[in-house]
């Protein structure tokens, strides 16, 4: 093993990346001035590249039953970056503390979900451990931040009690601020991600959806997303759009899209989370492409067991 950026993966890697984008968020009318200025800027590519060389990753494998495996080792692994073998350079399968964001839709839409998604939110944030941190966020016609990062849990159970439902749905916007607040938080070395509830499309957002995809492609958060749009809606143009967006989060990050047919399977894909989230890797890599061409570079993870599925995010931008 190398010292250095790759030490600095072993011990989670996330601060060992800078990179370029809009500036982050502060107080609350900050953030809408900052989102009213990422809409005018709609028409221009956000590309957030590494800007130096090791590529930190996340990787959850299961097996064809879906159950997590645990048990592997760093030589079990191979990395491809565009087709090409990479030398993995840091190894870990420490169960690193965990930061991560509730997302909770409070659109109008949701009244009649409301307490049930709130209930088993608040179970959910009792599978944190000690040293782990989470921060609510709600959305409906605006991104709130309810609780910042804390791992009182009597205080995230407050912050997620506080939502009320009503008004439009601004799930681009809250996506935008919450990968922007992980950012600032990566300095330290910790498995960073966002579980995202809403039951339907974003309707209001000012920030699009490209700039939201554009963000997540080069950080280290993993996405969990969830649908709570019942049978009779999951037809049409518009639950296709809110499918294409859930499911693209969650594919480019290496996480998972769920969409449960009932409210009381909620609680379960909460606890498959939970337990994903304390299963997964640390792969960490030093790509042997010395081009800064700002392109985007594919990433494949595979394991010696071809029976074995992987999930990792799927790429990044090279340094420009």
């Amino acid at each position: 093993m190398r010292s250095g950026p790759a030490h600095a993966a072993r011990h989670g890697g996330s601060g060992s990346r800078r990179r370029r984008g809009l500036r982050g968020i502060g107080t609350a009318a900050a953030g809408a001035a900052l989102l009213a200025g990422a809409a005018a800027l709609a028409q221009q590519t956000y590309q957030f590249r590494v800007t130096v060389d090791l590529i930190s990753l996340n990787v959850t494998v299961t097996d064809a039953r879906d159950r997590f495996i645990t048990d592997l080792i760093e030589q079990d692994f191979r990395v491809y970056e565009d087709g090409i073998p990479q030398e993995i350079e840091a190894f870990s399968r420490e169960d690193l503390p965990i930061r991560m964001i509730l997302l909770l839709d409070t659109s109008a839409s949701m009244v009649d979900k409301m307490q049930f998604a709130q209930e088993a939110a608040v179970r959910f944030t009792r599978t944190l451990r000690t040293e782990d941190v989470a921060q609510v966020v709600e959305f409906g016609s605006h991104a709130n931040i309810l609780q910042k990062f804390t791992g009182d849990l009597g205080r995230l159970e407050n912050a997620i009690r506080m939502t009320q439902a009503g008004g439009t749905t601004k799930l681009h916007n809250a996506m935008y601020i919450s990968l922007r607040s992980l950012e600032r938080q990566r300095m330290e070395a910790r498995r960073q991600a966002i579980i995202l509830l809403s039951d339907g499309r974003d309707t209001s957002s000012l920030v699009t959806f490209e700039q939201v995809l554009e963000l997540t492609k080069d950080t280290d958060v993993v996405i969990y997303t969830i649908s709570l749009q019942n049978t009779a809606r999951r037809r049409g143009r518009q639950f296709s759009e809110a499918r294409h967006v859930l499911e693209n989060l969650a594919q480019e990050t290496g996480g998972q899209a769920f969409f449960p047919a009932a409210l009381v399977e909620l609680e379960s894909v909460y606890a498959r989370i939970a337990q994903e989230l304390s299963s997964q890797y640390n792969v960490g890599y030093i790509s042997n492409n010395p081009r800064q061409d700002g392109a985007w570079r594919r990433i494949v993870v595979q394991t010696s067991r071809p029976d074995l599925k992987v999930r990792t995010k799927l790429g990044y931008y090279a340094p420009g």
